[in-house]
């Protein structure tokens, strides 16, 4: 498999996790397909609340997924999102999400892959989409209490 064969199909499975998209309030379904390093592939969705403090977006469903199954890293992610069921713009990962990736991902190689569809896609880093990030390092210059 090519590798825009492979980011065409990474794609194809971020909307198929975008089918079980639980959006009975904002009516805006977002998918995501998180590639490990070891090749595996976890989907996630976004799932409101009436609440809407506890939704959680399909992003952070496919990390949380990944990481509870022991999994910590990552290559990639397909992220995308349209207003239901219609044509969409591309997808961008809110903030909390960015800063979950930045948190198990390395930002400057870790692939954000924003598609309209399989065919149309645009591909950045994370360091582009969260600069001067704060992260698991940043942690080491703090004094312990």
């Amino acid at each position: 498999m090519t590798r825009e064969e492979h980011i065409r199909h990474l794609i194809e499975l971020a909307y198929d996790a975008q089918s079980r998209s639980y959006c009975p309030y904002s009516h805006f379904a977002t998918g995501a397909a998180l590639e490990a390093e070891n090749g595996q592939i976890f989907q996630g969705c976004n799932i409101e609340n009436a609440a809407y403090s506890p939704t959680n977006c399909a992003e952070r469903t496919a990390f949380f997924k990944a990481v509870s199954e022991g999994v910590r890293g990552f290559v990639r992610i397909a992220v995308v999102g349209n207003y239901q069921g219609k044509p969409g713009d591309f997808c961008a990962p809110c903030g909390v999400c960015r800063q979950v990736m930045a948190e198990f991902c390395d930002v400057e190689s870790f692939e954000v892959i924003l598609a309209r569809s399989p065919e149309e896609y645009r591909i950045l880093r994370l360091k582009e989409l969260l600069p001067e990030h704060f992260g698991p390092e940043d942690m080491k210059l703090a004094e312990p209490v």
